[in-house]
């Protein structure tokens, strides 16, 4: 699975990012920490300008970005996404990794303590997903795997399949804007749900582009994707900054008007994690 979904994030990522939009990669890197030991560092900028109407983009900076930073030990991952033009917004993720099949109803209360909490199932082969988001070749239910011969995946496949792990999620969004917080961080978790089930149909309906790959391979694949991905999409930006020379100092003047539109955050909020979605499946994704 750690190769399945490096490789589904590197090949996803590539596919979605053109003409100076979709997914940055600015560090990624080994990073040690005292507790949790070796691991890896990314920090990721997703260009998103474009997918906004007319009207937004007039009082939105021309040159907008969402930054996402992930620590890797896995079988556990942090995870933090914010902005600067949503300052009172951000979403922390923690993920850890075990070999069942999501029995483990205790995995973080040393992290949740008193607070509150939801539980959701996510079944990669049953949950209803978009229709414009639908490919018969990642519909799981018909989906069978000529290397390791896993699928079709049939109705109570969890009690059934074998080797199965589960990927537990705490996710913790926060929107301190009085009138529209529970609105907007409902509306964030159903996204974030959502791009959990895409991402988990990609990576098993790709299984047998990975399967034969060791660390070193999909290590290398994910490198060679960073170069290409940073090239279609930093090289418009640059081309950006070059005919519009202001768009930079624009930046501060909009964060400091545009943040007091409330009705204009909320809308480009959705937006954003719309695009999400269909763009980047980032550490979210995991079966």
């Amino acid at each position: 699975y750690r190769i399945g979904q490096l490789y589904m994030i590197s090949k996803h990522s590539h596919e979605q990012s053109d003409r100076g939009e979709g997914v940055e990669v600015v560090q990624n890197e080994p990073f040690e920490d005292p507790m949790h030991g070796q691991g890896q560092f990314t920090e990721k900028r997703v260009y998103l300008n474009s997918k906004l109407p007319s009207w937004a983009r007039a009082v939105v900076p021309k040159i907008f970005y969402v930054t996402e930073k992930a620590w890797n030990y896995y079988p556990y991952t942090i995870t933090g996404l914010h902005c600067s033009f949503l300052p009172k917004f951000s979403i922390h993720i923690e993920t850890k990794y075990e070999d069942n099949k999501g029995i483990n109803d205790n995995i973080f209360d040393s992290e949740l303590k008193d607070q509150e909490r939801e539980v959701c199932f996510v079944d990669i082969a049953y949950d209803d997903i978009p229709d414009r988001y639908y490919k018969e070749s990642e519909d799981l239910r018909y989906f069978k795997s000529e290397k390791t011969s896993r699928g079709m995946l049939q109705e109570g496949w969890r009690d059934t399949q074998h080797p199965i792990m589960c990927s537990y999620k705490l996710v913790t969004v926060k929107f301190e804007v009085w009138g529209l917080q529970t609105r907007v961080e409902q509306f964030v978790h159903k996204v974030i749900r959502d791009v959990l089930l895409l991402g988990h149909r990609q990576a098993f309906a790709w299984v047998d582009e990975w399967i034969d790959m060791t660390w070193d391979d999909v290590r290398n694949y994910e490198s060679k994707m960073h170069e290409q991905t940073n090239i279609k999409v930093c090289h418009e930006q640059a081309e950006h900054s070059t005919t519009n020379p202001s768009s930079l100092d624009a930046i501060d003047i909009h964060d400091k008007t545009s943040v007091c539109g409330f009705s204009i955050l909320f809308f480009f909020l959705v937006f954003v994690f719309c695009f999400f979605v269909s763009l980047h499946r980032s550490t979210f994704c995991s079966f």
